[in-house]
């Protein structure tokens, strides 16, 4: 009797028990993800969109302050530093190459020892004290005469020492927005577990809020902050730059001890040695068929540093040598690892395929980037030769970047709900949206015809200057607009599709790389654009000839040059189609596989 008794008592502790389980099991996320203190991170207390939008709210306020400083700083070049069209273009292409740029190396720290969290507080701090002396030099010396830096009033000439001064801020800022923004990007996503489906949802959309917020930041500084700007309110311009990256720097640091963390995943350039010299060492080896015998260790051991075992793949052949286990190889010691400089995982071989697989696609991305540069330079600089009038308002030429940003914004926020569906029913295919390299390759041929329109603009706005024989054309800067809109519907392609791209497609340890990867296709495109425009300068200049971007616009063929790049961009789409069909995804593992420990040699 008593045993029978017993019998239910002992069942219902078991299903307390697996209830228990169940729960523990579901209050921690699955991706490995960590809190502040090192341990697994809680689904409740850490993560989610509390944290994701402090991260948003940090991007939009950084990428105001850095925007106040980048819309007018060819008027800032031409105006207080007293250089030419082609000067200040110049200028303004090499700063913005060593923004993206500097988005490599802070990426490397990122993935390799630093982490993601650490690597954003330590370089916005840069960006901070690149603003403050900005702020302070444009205040206390480059402003010479008093009242000057308007569009039309040269200030005085600058000491080497006053001008070292400007450039160290600038380079300080560029260093400070570039390092930190794959991090944060990569960041933002880690916040979300993408082993929960509706997380993984929430994961997916963040890109697409991430280059939002960083428009929505732009879209104060170009249209309140450069009309203050333009009026020659460059000191307080510079200081509400300064006080908005402060208030980004505390939004970041805000969230500290919620947020979910993944340990960095070492130096990616000895990884990828390894699997080099490995493949080398092996070289006279006979290769496996369909990658059979091919040394891999256990699920589990991916899953505790939140990655997951990547599929063989059958190209790049030469490298899986790096993976045959030959008796040299196999330790005594089951518990001791073998020397990676010999032997390497079929994940590891795998992740610099990976690498290799996208360099054709990362390539065809730099010239895409050459209309967005010139967006931000040389249709200033066309502007400023226009009818800026508006009844008794002058609109800053700077200020016409907020159409691209309303319509990159506007398309992204109605991509998903109102694009994709009207898209589905007029191809009269099945409910798939278009993938990422689809997209790039849209918004590449939206791009093209955007310099088309531009060139055509330019034309008719030399016809109305030639006819009424001034140096500012007649014709309204809204007959900008077109050109504006097609390049932020582009922008809304292309950026938000790449960067979900390499993020998809780099190794799970190099997540901030491969969004690095994306943002250093503009970083070479703005030295390819300013290389573009020196060459074109030095050909166009021979027997005293004013050029094609002339200081005074009406003397030159501003609209060649954008036909010239209307069609390298044109060339640039029909290079990326053919990388892009031939392009072979990567594969992971269900993290639910199971496998041997180490497969041995057929």
């Amino acid at each position: 009797m008593e045993a029978k008794q017993q019998e239910p008592i002992t069942s219902e502790a078991s299903q307390l028990n697996l209830s228990i389980e169940e729960r523990l099991r579901h209050a921690y996320t699955k991706d490995g993800s960590l809190d502040f203190h090192g341990k697994p991170a809680i689904k409740e207390r850490t993560g989610g969109w509390r944290c994701g939008t402090l991260l948003l709210v940090n991007q939009g306020l950084a990428n105001l302050a850095f925007a106040g400083v980048e819309v007018n700083m060819v008027l800032f070049a031409k105006s207080v530093l007293r250089q030419t069209n082609a000067e200040a273009s110049n200028t303004f292409s090499r700063w913005m190459g060593s923004l993206y740029l500097s988005s490599l190396m802070g990426a490397f720290l990122s993935d390799s020892y630093l982490g993601r969290y650490l690597t954003c507080v330590t370089f916005q701090a840069f960006s901070i004290i690149g603003l403050l002396g900005l702020s302070f030099a444009t205040q206390s010396f480059l402003l010479r005469p008093h009242g000057c830096g308007k569009i039309g009033q040269l200030c005085d000439p600058h000491s080497p020492a006053e001008t070292a001064i400007f450039y160290i801020s600038i380079y300080l800022i560029a260093l400070g927005i570039g390092a930190p923004e794959p991090a944060l990007a990569t960041f933002g996503a880690d916040q979300f577990d993408e082993e929960d489906p509706k997380e993984k949802k929430s994961k997916t959309s963040f890109y697409s809020y991430f280059y939002i917020a960083l428009n929505l930041g732009c879209l104060f500084s170009e249209t309140v902050l450069v009309y203050a700007e333009n009026m020659g309110y460059w000191v307080l311009g510079f200081w509400i730059c300064a006080g908005c990256d402060i208030l980004a720097f505390s939004s970041l640091l805000s969230g500290t001890l919620r947020y979910r963390h993944f340990k960095p995943s070492g130096n990616p350039l000895s990884r990828f040695s390894q699997v080099i010299v490995a493949s080398l060492r092996k070289i006279n080896l006979e290769m496996p068929t369909n990658g059979g015998g091919l040394f891999e260790v256990h699920v589990r051991e991916y899953e505790a540093n939140g990655t997951r075992r990547i599929l063989h793949t059958n190209d790049f052949k030469f490298l899986d040598r790096a993976a045959i286990m030959t008796s040299a190889d196999i330790t005594t010691n089951e518990d001791q690892n073998p020397n990676q400089w010999r032997l390497c995982t079929v994940t590891q071989v795998e992740e610099v395929k990976c690498v290799l697989r996208l360099l054709p696609v990362w390539l065809c991305t730099i010239l895409s980037s050459m209309a967005y540069i010139q967006m931000l330079s040389l249709f200033v600089e066309q502007g400023a030769a226009m009818n800026t009038g508006v009844s008794n308002f002058q609109i800053p030429p700077a200020s016409m970047t907020a159409f691209d940003i309303v319509s990159t914004t506007a398309f992204i926020l109605l991509y998903d709900k109102l694009i994709v569906p009207l898209y589905l029913k007029v191809a009269k295919r099945r409910p798939k949206t278009p993938p990422e390299l689809q997209r790039v390759g849209i918004g590449l041929a939206i791009a093209t015809v955007a310099m088309i329109i531009a060139g055509i603009v330019e034309q008719h706005r030399r016809k109305y200057a030639s006819l009424s024989g001034e140096e500012t054309s007649s014709l309204s800067i809204f007959w900008q607009t077109p050109q504006y809109v097609l390049l932020g519907v582009s922008e809304a392609f292309v950026y938000v599709a790449q960067m979900e791209f390499f993020a998809s497609q780099i190794p799970n340890g190099l997540k901030s790389l491969g969004i690095a990867l994306s943002m250093s296709s503009t970083a070479i495109g703005t030295y390819v654009c300013s290389l573009i425009l020196t060459v074109v300068m030095v050909l166009t200049t021979k027997n005293g000839k004013p050029g094609w971007v002339p200081p005074n616009l009406n003397d030159g063929h501003l609209d060649r040059f954008f036909f010239l790049s209307a069609t390298l961009t044109a060339l640039n789409l029909g290079v990326f189609v053919v990388c892009a069909r031939r392009y072979k995804f990567k594969s992971l593992e269900n993290h639910e596989a199971e496998s041997a420990t180490r497969i041995a040699p057929e």
